[in-house]
């Protein structure tokens, strides 16, 4: 009666859908992969910040891999992301968005998964039309690239047990702004070593705005830890969508102060339904850490 129940609430669930496209394409064969991904986007409007492929590292620090395919490949729409972050500062969590490429051993499917607008604007804090648009062109885009995939939606997302989106303000003024920009981002690259964070790309935004941009600078930086990613992945590989973490810096001309933030860690715990205990405890021990560093910056 309990295994009934149970298979009935998840049939519920898997109805009213959650925050994740789940692309699934038969892959036998190994013919779609990060590269075709990639080279689809690119054709599309979308401007490449990272691929990485993320076995080897796996193999060399734990000394195996589940999957013959792990990929996290993140990218950010060139047109749409320009007016989002002009109109939204803090959407700049999402410039790259991720693409979680996976295939498990044994598995004859290639997956991806990447957030829905919803789940972009429920992290973010504000609803903008534009997380529509990239949706729709990513969607567009995996379709091409990959013929004959399923798309689905991911279940439910879980209660969330924190903040979505952790944000730091630091107080700067136009005459200081240079000095506290490199004194902010000194600490946050000193920190993440440390730390056991990877940065796997940086994204200097502001020059891609050119020179009618609102902000004296906008920085992105993809920071990843690697056990984190390994760890989860095991149950739930699909909450490579947030991997690697997008942290925003950024000042505006008409605003004295400093702006820092990134989609925590309860994003993967309530989005990807991430429940297993080893993998929540080194997701809460990232967040501390990651926070540990941004609060560093405000002493």
């Amino acid at each position: 009666m309990k295994i009934l129940l149970m298979s009935i609430l998840a049939g519920l669930l898997s109805l009213f859908g959650g925050d994740l496209h789940l692309i699934s394409v038969p892959n036998a064969d190994g013919k779609y992969n990060a590269s075709v991904i990639e080279k689809a986007l690119e054709a599309n409007g979308f401007v490449i910040s990272a691929n990485s492929e993320m076995n080897r590292p796996f193999k060399i620090q734990f000394g195996q891999t589940d999957f013959a395919q792990f990929n996290l490949l993140t990218a950010y729409h060139k047109d749409y992301a320009e007016s989002l972050v002009k109109a939204h500062p803090d959407s700049g969590i999402f410039v790259p968005m991720g693409f979680g490429i996976y295939q498990r051993n044994g598995d004859k499917n290639l997956h991806v998964s990447i957030l829905t607008a919803e789940a972009m604007a429920k992290i973010a804090g504000f609803k903008a039309a534009e997380f529509a648009l990239i949706e729709k062109e990513a969607i567009a885009t995996l379709k091409k690239a990959l013929p004959n995939a399923k798309i689905t939606m991911s279940e439910t997302s879980l209660p969330t047990e924190g903040v979505l989106l952790s944000r730091y303000v630091k107080e700067s003024s136009k005459e200081s702004w240079k000095s506290d920009k490199e004194e902010t981002e000194m600490i946050i690259e000193d920190g993440l070593k440390p730390a056991g964070f990877v940065m796997s790309n940086f994204t200097d935004y502001n020059f891609a705005l050119g020179e009618k941009t609102p902000f004296d600078f906008y920085d992105t930086y993809s920071i990843c830890k690697l056990k984190v990613i390994y760890t989860v992945a095991k149950t739930r590989p699909e909450a490579a969508a947030f991997a690697p973490c997008t942290l925003m810096v950024y000042k505006k001309k008409d605003a004295d102060e400093i702006v820092m933030g990134f989609p925590g860690v309860y994003n993967w715990m309530s989005s990807a339904r991430v429940t297993d205990p080893e993998a929540k405890s080194v997701l809460l021990q990232a967040q501390k850490d990651f926070e540990a560093v941004l609060k560093t910056t405000l002493e």
